[in-house]
């Protein structure tokens, strides 16, 4: 029997850090079981270069990731998401967008790295850190029967992770 992947669009604002990595995260940890998605309200267009790293350093492809518009999950040939998940820093003053429509919704804030100034062994090492919170939240979730939840658990999950 083949279980269909759970649709997850990762928000930000910039899409070029903290959702690219999320999207990766999900891509290759989740292992079939979930097919990622990320994007911007307001994206940089263009993906971090220590966002790259971090991915790279996971075995993951970075060739096809891009910073886009979440306008293009708004088209009627998207693919329909199951889960949105934002991952903007509300604490630090960040706008994060919110996606109408009836998926399943969390929020996960994680301080913004590519906001992080000085060398770039400093940025190294706010990526690394970032990165690792959101794999955290990441391995959480998709450690549990999510295929055997209904939406208001799921919800109840995602906010009870970060």
């Amino acid at each position: 029997m083949t279980i269909k992947a759970f649709n997850v669009l990762i928000l930000c604002t910039g899409n070029s850090a903290r959702s690219i990595m999320a999207e990766a995260l999900f891509n290759k940890l989740g292992q079939g079981r979930f097919k990622a998605y990320s994007a911007g309200s307001n994206p940089t267009g263009k993906v971090n270069p220590f966002a790259i790293e971090q991915i790279a350093d996971l075995g993951y492809s970075t060739e096809e990731l891009r910073s886009k518009s979440w306008d293009e999950f708004a088209k009627p040939e998207a693919p329909r998401m199951d889960i949105v998940i934002t991952v903007c820093d509300n604490a630090a003053g960040e706008a994060c967008p919110i996606w109408p429509g009836t998926p399943v919704s969390g929020h996960w804030g994680f301080e913004d790295p590519a906001a992080i100034e000085g060398s770039d062994e400093d940025k190294r090492i706010a990526f690394s850190r970032i990165r690792r919170q959101i794999q955290h939240c990441v391995e959480r979730f998709i450690s549990l029967p999510v295929e055997a939840m209904s939406a208001s658990d799921i919800k109840h999950l995602l906010d009870s992770i970060k």
